[in-house]
């Protein structure tokens, strides 16, 4: 049985989801009616069903939300098409998106007007991706392998090359660089954000010396599933799981070291009953694999902070 866990540093929460959180909640403890959410606020089913809890209603289609009401997008980002469609219906329209997510956008957005046509290395029906791509739809292609940059059709426009944020480093490598291959002149961004890259970065730390790895996240969350890929690439079995309840106590056989970390959208109480659990199991040992001190902060959007002081 286990006798020590590794609590990778930092995990859970990052700034962009505290700051989508921070803004539904603050809706909703104002709100007279109901609130209206486009898509997951972030990609966590605890997260999702404990805002559900309260009232807040997650929806696919702008067509759902009544006249007049209030609309948040999630921190995925979304088309801007989609955008103009709400405020066209004069609903209230807050954007929770997360600010490394806007970043990618305004960049489309920018090489689109400057003549570019877009590369955008993601997962192809991702929120954020098809965010990201309807800056520019008819001039940006999804490229998700090397198979897909060498599929491109040929082209005298210059190339310009964003990433999806929440992908590794190791995900992006081989795509990178056949893009390179092929349009040497590209020019290429590495947006994959700070969050991402110091989670994989402590996961890799801790997977070191770790027998078995778990991470806390909903199946579809591309960062937490990255972390499970990354531990695995260490030679470690690694597992994805929403709680305690997910987790198979046969997994412990023979494992003397665990390593335990979670997604940039998992709250911490999720990690307590894992902790309890192994504990109960024979863990004396707790020990913190620090790999970054993360002290980014992002403000919320400029009407709720009149709001707040008003």
């Amino acid at each position: 049985m286990p006798h020590t866990l590794l609590l990778a540093e930092p995990r859970g929460f990052c700034a962009g989801v505290v700051r989508a959180i921070d803004i539904l909640d603050q809706l909703l403890e104002e709100a007279d009616g109901e609130v209206y959410v486009f898509h997951e606020i972030v990609h966590n089913r605890y997260v999702v069903e404990s805002f559900q809890a309260r009232g807040a209603v997650f929806i696919d289609q702008i067509s759902e939300v009544p006249d007049g009401s209030c609309l948040v997008f999630s921190a995925h980002g979304v088309d801007p098409a989609i955008v103009d469609h709400a405020v066209s219906r004069g609903l209230r329209v807050i954007d929770a998106t997360c600010p490394l997510v806007t970043k990618v956008h305004l960049e489309a957005k920018k090489a689109a007007r400057e003549d570019f046509d877009i590369l955008l290395v993601g997962h192809d029906g991702h929120d954020e991706v098809q965010g990201t791509k309807g800056e520019a739809p008819e001039r940006t292609s999804v490229v998700d392998s090397e198979d897909d940059v060498a599929k491109l059709r040929a082209t005298d426009k210059p190339i310009f090359v964003v990433t999806q944020t929440t992908l590794s480093v190791e995900d992006t490598r081989g795509t990178i660089d056949a893009i390179r291959n092929r349009f040497p002149d590209a020019e290429i961004r590495n947006d994959i954000c700070y969050a991402t890259t110091n989670r994989q970065l402590a996961v890799k730390e801790l997977a070191g010396d770790a027998d078995l790895v778990i991470v806390v996240g909903s199946e579809n969350s591309s960062n937490s599933v990255r972390l499970v890929e990354v531990a695995r690439t260490m030679g470690v079995r690694a597992y994805l799981v929403d709680g305690l309840e997910d987790i198979d106590a046969s997994w412990y056989e023979g494992v003397e070291v665990v390593g335990l970390t979670a997604g940039a959208s998992v709250p911490d109480e999720l990690l307590d009953p894992i902790i309890e659990d192994l504990k109960g199991r024979g863990v004396v040992r707790i020990l913190p694999v620090v790999v970054a001190e993360e002290t980014v902060e992002f403000k919320l959007p400029a009407e709720l902070l009149i709001a707040d002081e008003v």
